[in-house]
């Protein structure tokens, strides 16, 4: 009889970055369980003995991302000398992750959000949650460069900071659709371009 059990030598955390990356490719909705238990080097009972289902195997990927190949992109925020600087920081850094070679490309974040219409709810709360939270991080450095007089008091904070996350949201598509990394950058600059206007 075939062997049901995880195979031996089975590293947990490997076969949950190759879970990661077909979530991050596919999408929670288009992640069979064929998919990823073939990537995984397991079958389906062990993915369950294992990780419980297929969305606690996906909260999983998804923590595993913001550890590893998500970081290095909002945690400068807060440090940041300046307002300008941080979301410089956020946008030039996320044309450099969401292009290297090695991983899909674009932010798993946005691009493994299912459907919403009849799709798994937790699943889409938790993306949403990790979402907003950028934004809010965002809100509260604008406010406090407001504080320190960086920026007017007249400064929608809000409008501000939600206008850059749909850029850095935009170029998480644009990255998945081919982007070069010289456009994704151009596309920062652009967005920093507007710097001035948007905050007179």
């Amino acid at each position: 009889m075939p062997q049901r059990g995880r195979p031996r030598g089975f590293d947990r955390e490997e076969a949950l970055r190759r879970a990661m990356e077909v979530f991050w490719t596919q999408g929670y909705d288009n992640a069979s369980l064929a998919d990823l238990t073939r990537a995984m080097g397991i079958n389906a009972p062990s993915l369950y003995a294992t990780f419980g289902s297929k969305e606690a195997l996906f909260h999983e990927a998804v923590e595993l991302y913001v550890r590893t190949e998500g970081s290095g992109i909002w945690e400068q925020v807060e440090t940041a000398p300046t307002a300008r600087a941080a979301i410089a920081h956020v946008l030039r850094a996320t044309a450099e992750a969401f292009t290297r070679g090695d991983t899909p490309r674009g932010c798993m974040i946005v691009l493994a959000a299912p459907q919403m219409q009849g799709a798994n709810a937790q699943v889409c709360d938790a993306l949403k949650a990790h979402r907003q939270a950028n934004g809010c991080l965002l809100e509260r450095r604008l406010k406090r460069a407001v504080e320190e007089g960086e920026l007017p008091a007249s400064t929608d904070c809000r409008a501000l900071a939600s206008y850059f996350v749909t850029v850095q949201h935009g170029m998480s598509i644009q990255a998945r659709d081919g982007a070069s990394r010289e456009t994704l950058q151009a596309i920062a600059d652009c967005a920093m371009a507007s710097w001035s206007a948007l905050t007179s």
